[in-house]
């Protein structure tokens, strides 16, 4: 079997395709989230953090002989499959004069820190219960679905991101994810620009952090 002396997105994407492995199916044999499985194909150069290493390394260590086979002749040229599709649902989730904010490893993320929280919309799932289930699994909070607030290809990440704009309904925010996240926090809505850099941000999300809370939810 061939060792892997550097593991990078690009050579992990070569293992899950020698697994016959989908996103989701990958993410689950590691133990790791969707958004890293991303984040692999989005940046083929992008090296893992150690702990990741050594979960490829085993994955592979452990694989069936026809595994190892399929990875070696891979590894052996240049790779022309195409990065899956993916999408990713984003939940901007406000609290009476504050949102939700999430601190995401950057080695992991394309360079992207601060940002809302968000899940990969698995095949044919729904992308309000993606937002909300993984605003759940990432901080603790419970929310619930005001306004789709469209949807775009992101400037940084080049996935499509579709926005919700949500409210809080229960739980204290808590970082629930220490591999991919860092921090959790509360933020004034006018402060995110200090957070996310405001050229990034889609500008319906700016719009409805601007307006009144109260008055918005009379609208709709």
């Amino acid at each position: 079997m061939d060792v892997v002396v550097t593991w990078t997105g690009a050579s992990a994407c070569q293992l899950q395709e020698a697994l016959r492995d989908t996103n989701e199916a990958f993410s689950t044999r590691l133990g790791i989230g969707l958004r890293t499985v991303a984040a692999w194909h989005q940046n083929p150069d992008l090296v893992p953090r150690p702990e990741m290493r050594q979960l490829l390394d085993k994955t592979l260590e452990t694989a069936p002989p026809a595994v190892q086979k399929r990875f070696a002749l891979q590894s052996a040229e240049p790779s022309s499959q195409a990065a899956q599709a993916l999408r990713v649902a984003i939940a901007v989730v406000v609290r009476e004069s504050e949102v939700l904010l999430v601190c995401r490893r950057d080695d992991e993320t394309a360079g992207i820190r601060w940002q809302f929280p968000a899940g990969v919309i698995k095949p044919g799932g729904s992308p309000e219960s993606a937002a909300v289930r993984e605003t759940l699994a990432e901080t603790g909070v419970h929310c619930a679905i005001r306004e789709d607030l469209g949807g775009r290809l992101h400037p940084a990440t080049g996935v499509w991101c579709q926005y919700y704009l949500t409210e809080y309904l229960a739980g204290d925010a808590q970082n629930q994810d220490m591999i991919e996240n860092a921090d959790v926090m509360w933020v004034p809505r006018n402060a995110v620009p200090r957070f996310i850099p405001v050229d990034t941000i889609f500008p319906p999300i700016l719009a409805a952090l601007e307006e009144p809370q109260n008055d918005r939810a009379e609208q709709h």
